[in-house]
């Protein structure tokens, strides 16, 4: 378990720069004068790192309840290590998907208005979704390994741990 650790903040790192370019503020950073490429990249990478450390302590206590609930006795660490390595699909959206957003839209991506508005960024929209729930998937793949337990029962404790996750998103956010 421990040769897990470097590769999974690695994993989780690069997933969050991936969700937070995908956020509303990444889309409005050049609404501000002061912005620029450099500065884009600098905010990226820490908003990223914050993102990747919610998602890999919340999430994983988030999975954690959801495999209590549903009778395991699994350890934090283990549900940390399934959430941090089903984020590897939005890695694969970071260096696949995110240089096509770019080469199409440039600047506009992080500018409120323009070019990046359409059906080409909704196809990308479309295309954020499905590596989202392939990471869900990869969850539910996850806590069955895991846990040796049914498809159904994998993913009551995913469906758990995924509206008490997004509660506590929720909440920070309306706070």
């Amino acid at each position: 378990m421990d040769a897990l650790s470097e590769p999974i903040v690695a994993i989780t790192f690069l997933a969050g720069i991936a969700m937070f370019l995908a956020t509303a503020t990444a889309g409005q950073l050049f609404d501000d004068p002061e912005f620029d490429w450099l500065l884009v990249c600098v905010e990226a990478i820490v908003a990223g790192a914050l993102v990747a450390i919610q998602n890999y302590w919340l999430g994983g206590a988030a999975l954690l309840l959801g495999l209590r609930c549903l009778g395991s006795m699994s350890r934090y660490r283990r549900a940390r290590y399934v959430v941090g390595l089903s984020t590897a699909p939005f890695v694969l959206a970071l260096v696949v998907v995110w240089p096509l957003r770019i080469a199409i839209f440039g600047a506009d991506l992080f500018r409120s208005g323009g070019s990046d508005e359409g059906a080409t960024a909704h196809v990308l929209t479309v295309v954020d979704g499905a590596f989202t729930l392939w990471a869900l998937a990869l969850v539910v793949v996850g806590v069955r390994t895991i846990e040796g337990w049914s498809w159904v029962r994998s993913l009551c404790a995913t469906a758990f741990a995924a509206a008490l996750f997004a509660l506590l998103v929720l909440a920070a956010v309306l706070h």
